[in-house]
């Protein structure tokens, strides 16, 4: 099996979804987005630039509205009043999405040919790599995954992937009908052109003495969590970064669900979402190297890519994947692209 060579170039370049340049994903740091604005609920329009305040006191860092990625209209942001879980009752974000990021191209996902480069195909994650689907990765899934039932190619070598709407909604339901095994499960951005997501973030982060950890089938974890989002946090182009992908459920029919290079596909309930960060999203680069902002968590914590500028990933986590600095205050570090995961859990209260 080939790991993925792209993969290995992009990750750590610039896979930055994924980037919605709410700043430019390479070039620009954490000062350079003038030109974004927020409307507030009254219409009347901020910059935003005030909100990356750090509190003297509790070290808490506010969400930054003018770096997410506005200007295509696939994002807009209002302030709205808000009452986290925990009870405060506070003023949030208000983050509405066309479920499609703005600031990259998506796909593609499924190769067409067992001879297909990986320019033809997206990615899929696996025991903590990132493999390139191409058609040698498609035509050797029998021997991958020791079973010989894969095979999901004709005698042409031409690979079986759903082409319409309903094949991709039949493809992608958790009972998935046995007409689907050994189809690759491709999903279009043309499937979802009038879905629209929000989000809701506490505008300044309210700390919890528990936090709360999410399970790894992609829920809430522990007694008292039910009501906890599954949602990790909303990338700085408005998309989701999502709980981890059910890849045993999706392997288990017989079928195949890639990401694309920047680790996100299509669910037509769901729009376009992240399962993986690999770079391609927009992020605000650090004055002191510190790895790039490349969104927010639902409890208003910033999510700050796995490396810093040297490459040098963040180390001394806690078992959300968080810790604190001076600058940034308490944020996360997102899991490896491999691990179909970003954040373990929530340090702060959120909005039900």
């Amino acid at each position: 099996m080939i790991h993925k060579n792209k993969y290995s170039i992009l990750a750590y370049f610039l896979f930055a979804f994924t980037a919605i340049t709410f700043v430019s994903c390479s070039d620009d740091d954490s000062s350079s987005t003038d030109d974004s604005v927020i409307e507030d609920e009254d219409d009347t329009v901020t910059d935003g630039t005030d909100d990356d305040t750090t509190d003297e006191n509790t070290n808490t860092v506010s969400v930054d509205a003018s770096y997410f990625y506005t200007t295509d209209g696939s994002v807009t942001i209002t302030t709205v009043p808000c009452t986290l879980s925990d009870g405060t009752e506070t003023d949030c974000y208000q983050i509405v999405t066309t479920s499609l990021p703005g600031d990259h191209e998506m796909g593609p996902w499924c190769p067409g040919n067992i001879e297909d480069d990986a320019t033809a195909g997206g990615i899929w994650l696996e025991g903590g790599e990132v493999y390139d689907v191409d058609g040698a990765f498609v035509e050797n899934m029998a021997t991958f995954y020791n079973d010989p039932n894969w095979l999901m190619y004709d005698a042409n070598g031409d690979i079986y992937i759903t082409d319409t709407q309903e094949d991709c909604e039949n493809a992608a339901n958790p009972n998935v009908g046995t007409e689907y095994e050994n189809f690759c499960v491709e999903c279009l951005p043309s499937y979802i052109t009038d879905l629209t997501q929000t989000w809701t973030i506490p505008i300044t982060p309210v700390s919890q003495d528990t936090p709360v950890l999410f399970t790894t089938a992609g829920g809430p974890g522990g007694p008292g969590t039910t009501t906890a989002p599954s949602t990790r946090g909303v990338a700085l182009n408005g998309i989701e970064f999502s709980a981890p992908a059910p890849v045993d459920n999706i392997l288990g029919a017989y079928t195949l669900a890639p990401f694309d290079d920047a680790g996100g596909h299509i669910n037509v309930h769901q729009g376009y979402h992240y399962h993986a960060a690999t770079g391609f999203s927009t992020k605000v680069a650090q004055d002191d190297g510190h790895a790039a902002l490349i969104g927010y968590a639902l409890d208003g914590f910033g999510i700050y890519e796995l490396a810093d500028s040297s490459g040098v990933d963040a180390t001394d986590l806690d078992e959300l994947r968080g810790h604190s600095d001076d600058t940034r205050g308490y944020h996360y570090h997102v899991d490896a692209a491999g691990n179909n995961n970003f954040i373990d859990g929530l340090k702060g209260a959120y909005v039900n």
